[in-house]
């Protein structure tokens, strides 16, 4: 993992912990009762949740990022070490960090000050074994009451859910397409809504982006515990656009239950295209638009007011949407990758080979993309400024060699250095050895 991967997982976490503590309207008391109930859950101090806060209030994303102190990295807990520490927890779940530490310290395992807290706090957190995951995993309760938001952007719901075969694979061949879903929880309006190709993650970060571009920025988002949801690069983004990510429980579809109520109209859609079947994925996308149009988002829903509309009471709100800058909006989606500069000075990359520079043959370089668009790769480096990494020609004729820079040309010499320093030092040698004493000398002399 790179330095830039690491500081940006480390910044997400954060955001995640104190996402309660910026959200909009909140008073002092409410601010206190929240933090208490951090502090508990993560173990971490009132004074760290204060201080995540005011970095986040003075510099967004980029001041939660951690600071870099030389070149060493990350401290690394040993496995078998944070193995034992987890089997600590899980043996009594109310143990502190502290506790635990202080377990291992007087077991002779560790040395007095060999881990601090906020390490293996982080490292037991990433295992899914901190304070706040024990209860989760604990908590049997399902809710018990419908909710909805005041106002829209407040929270969004995601899903995928399987669409039809089409013609659209090699010679003909019919392929499942997938559906990715974002629906305003306080309105009941579709924000997104579009057929793919394939299901992976990529399908879940284009639709959010596409979102976001067109009806601005959420406070939340509420995603399924699928792997197409459950990504770092999800948690990075969120974090950067300052929206709290919440994941549904495990096993719970009552807490799906206004997608998954959409979804039952979607049904219907699904069932009248098998009258007229499309042709290719842009025809099923063409429909779905038309259909959603006039079938739902202008049509009246029992779960709004006096029997309206999602798109009406979207369009009437009064809360501001707060749109952002595209550039703005495209670094919060960018990937980072490492590549090694192969001996060309050259990396690989999804199956082609980029120029990076021949003084960076054999250095680990981070790649930084758009999953969206990979036409433009930034290459990143130490101290250097980043710079555009251009895709290899490869010409009729061979790549120049690269000249030697000036001062260190050959120099021609009369005498080998190598050969006269170790003639001078094994003359040094001798003359201040010592001589061997010889006792037959020692013996005639004393006749």
């Amino acid at each position: 993992m790179s330095q830039r991967e690491s500081q940006e997982e480390v910044a997400a976490a954060r955001m995640e912990i104190i996402a309660p503590l910026v959200a909009k309207g909140i008073d002092s008391g409410q601010a206190k009762y929240l933090r208490d109930k951090i502090c508990n859950q993560t173990g971490l101090s009132e004074r760290t949740i204060r201080r995540y806060v005011k970095a986040y209030n003075e510099a967004g994303f980029e001041g939660l990022k951690p600071k870099l102190k030389g070149r060493s990295g990350t401290s690394i807990i040993p496995d078998d070490i944070l193995e034992e520490a987890i089997y600590l927890r899980r043996e009594v779940p109310s143990r502190s960090i502290s506790q635990i530490i202080k377990v291992l310290e007087m077991e002779k395992r560790i040395q007095p000050g060999e881990i601090k807290r906020s390490t293996l706090q982080e490292q037991v957190s990433r295992r899914g074994f901190s304070s706040r995951h024990i209860r989760l995993y604990n908590d049997p309760g399902v809710a018990s009451r419908r909710y909805q938001h005041a106002h829209r952007n407040e929270l969004w719901h995601s899903d995928i859910k399987y669409g039809p075969y089409l013609p659209i694979g090699p010679n003909g061949k019919k392929e499942q397409v997938y559906l990715v879903v974002f629906l305003d929880d306080a309105t009941r309006y579709m924000i997104h809504g579009m057929f793919y190709r394939t299901l992976d993650q990529t399908i879940v970060q284009e639709g959010f982006r596409r979102s976001i571009s067109e009806y601005g920025v959420p406070e939340r988002v509420y995603f399924d515990n699928g792997k197409q949801y459950k990504t770092k690069w999800m948690s990075r983004a969120c974090a950067k656009l300052g929206t709290r990510l919440l994941y549904a429980k495990p096993y719970s579809p009552e807490s799906k239950g206004k997608v998954e109520r959409f979804n039952r109209n979607v049904d219907v859609f699904l069932q009248e295209i098998q009258l007229n079947p499309p042709k290719s994925l842009e025809q099923l996308n063409r429909q779905f638009y038309f259909w959603a149009k006039q079938w739902y988002q202008e049509s009246s829903h029992s779960a709004l007011p006096d029997g309206e509309t999602p798109q009406s009471v979207f369009q009437k709100d009064s809360e501001p949407i707060r749109y952002i800058d595209p550039e703005e909006l495209s670094r919060a989606f960018l990937h980072t990758e490492s590549r090694k500069v192969d001996k060309s000075g050259c990396i690989n990359f999804r199956g082609e080979k980029y120029e990076v520079g021949l003084s960076f043959i054999g250095e680990q370089v981070d790649v930084v993309f758009d999953p969206c668009d990979i036409s433009e790769l930034t290459i990143e480096y130490k101290d250097h400024q980043p710079w555009q990494a251009t895709k290899l020609v490869i010409g009729k004729t061979t790549g120049k060699r690269p000249e030697m820079p000036r001062g260190i040309d050959r120099v021609t010499s009369d005498r080998s250095r190598v050969l006269d320093a170790a003639e001078k030092v094994e003359l040094e040698k001798d003359r201040i050895q010592k001589p061997v004493i010889s006792y037959k000398a020692v013996e005639r002399r004393s006749r």
